[in-house]
């Protein structure tokens, strides 16, 4: 029986004192944290399962073991005969991963084993693991009698192998590590024995201001991976480790590579380090591949990937028989999420989802059917059943979504990703319908948030405080943790209804408030924001015809002035920059067609603007698909860079539009500005029907 030494003793414990040790006072107890203590208890939870017994909680979250007595005393024998280890085997393979990858390439089995503390037929266990795992990563690992063992493989898979193991096998341990170090805790030895702790609070400082903190919103797991893989670099680059040329990828001019560069030169003045521009370009495919954290932030003019969106949702709602196609929130994150996902595609960078088994066993028929609309939309791409996971879960928010929101404000606390993080907000409104809202915190918010403001809080790992009272979940929320959400509300009624905020206003007996029906203003709220959006774009639309343009810059700039002189746009050149800073993230040309979209969000202009300029003599512009293609219509987007869920939902509504069919292209190519007109208000005239109206 394998069992560490701080395992050995919280079973001891509550053998001992059964019902009286909770979480907190074994982690007081053993000087470890509460996230410790929660990680070892699986790992005896499953130790325990030979014996026929489990560890159980009282009402008071005392902990217990559970089960017949012979087989309590029969574990104590046991215990009893084992020496025990001070780390678990995940511990020790990512020792021998770091030995093996650092101190190459050869070694003999027997000096390994020394190494490890093992012995050679556990060492031969664990080669087997590891080999599959870096196998994955085009890795060989051989082992040859009279040789040993011998690592063979490019340094960027080798990046990539390390940090994948990490981020699967040790992400809340990095998460309280990260959390530790920004509170000002200093550590003295190597954050899981490989990390220095100088670097990684450096580099988690970098990532938050130089990126976290622009335009750039990353969700907490590809946050973390960021991080992961900086310190990589640092570190490998630092012993020698060199990435070869061939592992440039991408282009000095993408954002991502300017933003990796900024932080580069950073920690190079910080720590004395100098990465190279290869080390560089390997960071800013990590982060291109990264998911945005909200969904809004991503842009909502993606006319392609718009498409195949729309046609995916399309496909899915036909399969289950529901109508998904004009749920703007489901379109929208998945948005935001597959732009990244295809380029992890693309470039083949390993995406773990460690929720995908337990997705494919709770929603079969979801993963079945959503795989199938990915086959059927993305004929190119082979998504892989963790990739597919991610984009179930988007599907499975949506689907639970369409039931009817009630009383209580929750707020989650999820680091794993946009989707889980929604679909698990969606099931708590569904399976807990006295709840009336639930908020979305990342790990890295929640230092900063106000708990005061909730009725509840939930998180999916064990948070790293102990003033929080808060219950831990999984992300696919359980039935067992329906049930502890269940209880402690149960037990906090009164706490909960004598807030004034869940009082009727209008009702002196305080009775509250009734669900079922919307909230009277916020429908007329969003039927404003509706009105005032479209009506903004019908009145500014124009389409201007232009001769002999030589530059589209020119004659963006000619057009941007015109805006400013009506009112439209207090700065031209803020505009401007703006227009161009988006340019170079991507081509604007749309394939196949003569038009270009060109668009920004700006805090220099006051309302949504759609125009077109129609040229006489083509132009050449850079296309969506890296291809250069000739422009004959400019399409030009703008809007405030504020915008509700409801603007952008219209906004959307033009983008996606543009190329939904054959006669779509035809009229917003035409330059007939009553047609192309006509077409606008139809298109706003159907989603009122859909989405106000019908509401």
């Amino acid at each position: 029986m394998f069992i560490t030494f701080r395992e050995k003793s919280i079973i001891e414990l509550i053998v001992r004192t059964s019902g009286k040790h909770t979480v907190h006072s074994l982690s007081s107890y053993l000087d470890v944290s509460a996230r410790t203590i929660q990680r070892d208890l699986k790992s005896v939870g499953k130790m325990l399962q030979q014996f026929e017994l489990t560890v159980e909680r009282t009402g008071d979250e005392g902990l217990f073991i559970a089960g017949k007595n012979e087989q309590v005393y029969r574990l104590i024998q046991n215990l009893m005969t084992v020496s025990p280890a001070d780390e678990t085997p995940e511990e020790r393979k990512l020792k021998l991963l770091v030995i093996l990858l650092h101190e190459g390439p050869f070694f003999k089995k027997q000096v390994l084993a020394g190494q490890l503390g093992i012995s050679t037929a556990t060492l031969t266990a664990y080669l087997d693991e590891v080999t599959d795992w870096l196998r994955k990563f085009t890795i060989e690992l051989s082992r040859t009698r009279g040789v040993g063992v011998e690592v063979d493989g490019e340094e960027a898979d080798k990046r990539h192998a390390l940090g994948s193991f990490i981020l699967a096998y040790f992400y809340e341990e990095m998460i309280e590590s990260l959390y530790f170090l920004q509170q000002g805790k200093s550590q003295e030895e190597n954050i899981l024995g490989y990390f220095s702790p100088q670097y990684l609070a450096v580099v988690d400082q970098l990532v938050d201001q130089k990126i976290n903190k622009e335009q750039t919103r990353l969700a907490d797991s590809d946050y973390i991976g960021l991080v992961v893989y900086s310190c990589l670099a640092l570190q490998r680059t630092e012993a020698g480790f060199m990435l070869e040329p061939g592992d440039r990828t991408g282009k000095n001019s993408d954002n991502e590579y300017r933003l990796m560069e900024n932080v580069s030169k950073e920690l190079q003045e910080q720590l004395s380090v100098s990465l190279t521009d290869a080390d560089v370009h390997f960071l800013a495919v990590i982060l291109k591949g990264s998911k945005v954290q909200a969904a809004d932030l991503a842009y909502y003019d993606s006319v392609l990937l718009g498409r195949l969106i729309k046609n995916l949702i399309r496909d899915v709602s036909a399969q289950l028989h529901v109508d998904l196609i004009d749920d703007f929130s489901l379109y929208q994150g998945l948005l935001a999420h597959m732009g990244p996902s295809i380029f992890r595609l693309n470039q083949k960078l390993e995406s773990f989802n460690p929720l995908t088994d337990e997705i494919r066993r709770k929603y079969p028929v979801l993963f079945m059917a959503v795989k199938q609309g990915l086959e059927n939309e993305f004929k190119d791409l082979d998504f892989s059943a963790d990739e597919t996971a991610f984009i179930v879960l988007h599907f499975g928010s949506a689907l639970l979504m369409k039931e009817e929101k009630v009383r209580i404000d929750a707020v989650v606390i999820c680091p794993t990703g946009i989707g889980t993080s929604k679909m698990l907000a969606s099931r708590i409104q569904k399976e807990l319908p006295e709840i009336n809202s639930v908020e979305i915190l990342s790990i890295n918010d929640f230092q900063t948030a106000h708990f005061q403001d909730y009725d509840l809080v939930i998180s999916t790992i064990r948070l790293p405080v102990t003033e929080v009272d808060y219950i831990m979940v999984s992300p696919l929320l359980s039935d067992r943790d329906i049930g502890y959400i269940e209880s402690y509300l149960q037990k906090n009624v009164e706490k909960i209804t004598g807030k004034r905020q869940y009082l009727n206003p209008g009702n002196s007996s305080g009775a509250l408030v009734l669900k079922g029906r919307p909230n009277i203003h916020q429908v007329l709220r969003e039927i404003k924001e509706v009105q005032a959006s479209i009506d903004a774009i019908l009145a500014n639309f124009k389409v201007i015809h232009k001769h002999l343009a030589t530059d589209h810059w020119d004659v963006l700039k000619e057009v941007i002035e015109l805006a400013k002189a009506e009112g439209l746009i207090t700065d031209s050149a803020s505009a401007m920059q703006e227009l161009k800073e988006r340019e170079k993230k991507g081509g604007l040309g749309i394939p196949d067609t003569n038009m270009a979209l060109f668009h920004c969000r700006d805090d220099s202009i006051q309302k949504p603007v759609f125009q077109i300029v129609h040229l006489d003599n083509p132009l050449l512009v850079k296309g969506m698909d890296g291809v250069t293609m000739p422009m004959k219509n400019l399409l030009l987007m703008l809007a405030p860079t504020a915008l509700t869920g409801r603007e952008q939902e219209i906004l959307s509504l033009i983008s996606t539009s543009l190329i939904e069919s054959d006669v779509s292209m035809m009229i917003f190519s035409s330059s007939n500005e009553k047609v192309i007109r006509q077409k606008l208000e139809d298109i706003f005239l159907e989603y009122l029907q859909n989405n106000l109206i019908k509401e």
